[in-house]
């Protein structure tokens, strides 16, 4: 064998032992289908491609290694009926209003989310798993050509199939994938909207993460060190107004990881889990290898908002520290050499996903939307849709249970403002990024600390 014919084949065979051969040739010229894929309390680190040496997500990593890795993805509101909101809508909380689980989207507005939008432009569309916004019995089955959503806020995680056998909510979910897959036209482009239940835990049951059983032997035997954050010393420094135990962030960790015997278990959980999602996702990768349709299909992953795994003496999401904003984000689009292989360091947010993907179809984002489009941030060789900073609310409860916090969040600078309580706290994210030590009262930070009120105050107003 000649050189050349020897590094020619050496090539083939490396590209096809990476299982993205196939995505290398030039896709079909037709609108691409698209799959977008959530999972539900899911923070940034919990990947093996996001630098976690212990959990196991092969799928998904090489689905990022394909693809676009976004390592600084966030969330504008940290609680699930309003960042998914948000991802269907491309706005900011302050404009679609849904601030809380009972809110739904009035139909004017549903029109302008983006499976209807695609719908409208010839999209056979379909929705798998929680859907989460607004009241549970009037969510918008029949306005999708595929329905496998639950009639329940929080699905159960324990389910029963048609013949009654044991099922878990995240296998049920592959086989509404399989479902859907099943009712696809070639000569339709397709979107798929599929929201995992997991790794959020089951509420109101003592055993909070309930894993599929086969997994229960994975992670056995490993030992997982405790944040920095948990040391008590970072609970008492709260002020008196967040540091109670009708703080629902405190009465939760008291349920996960009161001491480090319940902490493993629920963090092995917690990844077990996500592991259970990798497995999902592998299938549906070799689902559409095998149905001739991976060429086309565009992957879209990430998470509705992180989660704390005891930080800060804390359990669940909604407040401001990376570990409850930050979350996963990758864009896998077989077509374009330009997001292969891609990690990407510019802030991206839950509000891109609807104009992302409406872009991706060439369908035109509304005006409405205040997201921007990946593809663009990630290609432009300037500067478009690049931004220094974004805008952080939540407002759902309040005081005591969860305490309002509004707040303006950059790679090197974050400040968030309880403003029922005239509380602010400031972090210096470049030197500081456990965010351990509150700088807004420290008087060398005067005037940051006045230029980033201000900024926040014009950022409340902008995002209406």
């Amino acid at each position: 064998m000649s050189m050349t014919r020897y590094l020619i084949a050496s090539v083939l065979l490396l590209l096809a032992s990476t299982g993205f051969y196939l995505s290398q040739k030039p896709a079909p010229a037709t609108k691409p289908n698209i799959i977008f894929l959530l999972t539900d309390d899911h923070r940034w680190d919990a990947l093996g491609c996001m630098g976690n040496k212990l959990i196991k997500t092969p799928h998904l990593d090489k689905l990022a290694k394909g693809g676009a890795l976004f390592k600084n993805a966030y969330v504008t509101t940290s609680i699930c009926c309003v960042s998914r909101a948000s991802m269907l809508s491309g706005q900011y909380m302050s404009r679609h209003g849904i601030e809380d689980f009972n809110t739904s989207f009035k139909p004017a507005a549903l029109s302008q989310t983006y499976p209807m939008l695609l719908k409208q432009a010839g999209y056979h569309i379909g929705f798998v798993g929680k859907y989460g916004v607004g009241v549970p019995k009037k969510q918008p089955a029949q306005l999708f050509d595929f329905w496998a959503g639950s009639d329940k806020g929080q699905p159960d995680y324990e389910m029963k199939d048609e013949q009654g056998n044991y099922l878990h909510h995240t296998d049920k979910i592959n086989g509404d994938i399989v479902r859907f897959l099943g009712t696809t036209d070639s000569k339709k482009p397709f979107c798929l909207s599929v929201s995992f239940k997991a790794p959020h835990v089951q509420d109101n049951d003592p055993r909070q993460f309930i894993i599929q059983p086969r997994y229960k032997p994975m992670y056995a035997g490993d030992s997982i060190a405790e944040p920095l954050t948990a040391a008590p010393k970072y609970w008492q420094s709260f002020p008196d107004f967040f540091r109670t135990e009708q703080n629902i962030a405190r009465e939760r960790w008291h349920l996960r990881f009161e001491n480090n015997r319940m902490y493993q278990e629920s963090v092995r959980n917690y990844y077990r889990l996500l592991s259970g999602v990798d497995e999902v996702v592998g299938n549906l990768v070799a689902a559409l290898e095998e149905k001739g349709l991976a060429r086309n299909t565009i992957i879209i992953f990430t998470g509705d908002n992180g989660f704390y795994l005891g930080e800060h003496g804390l359990a669940g999401k909604w407040y401001g520290h990376e570990e409850s904003i930050r979350v996963p984000l990758i864009v896998y689009d077989p077509r374009n050499p330009q997001l292969r292989n891609k990690t990407v360091e510019q802030i991206a947010l839950n509000i891109d996903v609807a104009p992302t993907i409406l872009g991706m179809a060439g369908v035109e984002v509304p005006k409405t939307m205040q997201g921007v489009d990946l593809v663009e941030l990630v290609t432009s060789k300037g500067k478009k849709g690049n931004r220094e900073e974004f805008y952080y609310e939540h407002t759902f409860m309040g005081s005591p249970k969860i305490p309002k916090v509004g707040g303006i969040v950059s790679k090197t600078l974050k400040y968030m403002n309880f403003y029922e309580h005239d509380y602010e706290e400031l972090y210096d994210l470049k030197k500081d990024p456990q965010e351990t030590t509150n700088l807004a009262t420290d008087s060398a930070r005067r005037t940051q600390l006045n230029a980033v009120r201000k900024k926040y105050n014009n950022w409340k107003q902008a995002v209406l």
